[in-house]
């Protein structure tokens, strides 16, 4: 007989001097950010630290619920820190990278109900909004 799959919690969050360094630049960075321009961002502000460390403790935060994280066209995950009041949706601009949160209440119930009507626990969802702002459309 096989065992039930078990949920892993995410490793806890040990503040070394990286990974507070790393979160001090991401809540310093305006919008979202990707793993390599935070990277650059450091190491510009002095702070010795390798690009491996980078993205394995932006793919904690990400566990941990402390960010928001949304795709860049080519697929490159972009991060910023999440706002105390829980996660949000944005609409991205697929040619200067603007983002704007939007309101998306009717998706978060939606998600609620999907998660009761299947009887599912710690539903997580994904929704990824790209256009192209009126600055980047009035340009080309």
């Amino acid at each position: 007989m096989r065992n039930a799959p078990t949920t892993q919690s995410p490793a806890p969050w040990r503040p070394t001097r990286q990974r507070k360094a790393v979160l001090g630049a991401l809540h310093d960075r305006a919008g979202f950010t990707s793993s390599q321009e935070l990277h650059e961002a450091l190491e510009a502000d002095g702070v010795t630290i390798g690009l491996t460390t980078v993205y394995r403790t932006l793919h904690t935060l990400d566990r941990l619920g402390q960010v928001d994280v949304v795709r860049e066209k080519t697929g490159e995950r972009l991060y910023r820190p999440r706002p105390t009041d829980g996660h949000r949706h944005y609409l991205v601009c697929r040619d200067c990278g603007l983002s704007a949160a939007v309101e998306a209440d009717a998706v978060e119930r939606w998600a609620e109900d999907v998660a009761r009507s299947t009887g599912f626990a710690e539903v997580e969802h994904t929704v990824e909004l790209t256009g192209v702002c009126h600055h980047c459309r009035v340009t080309t």
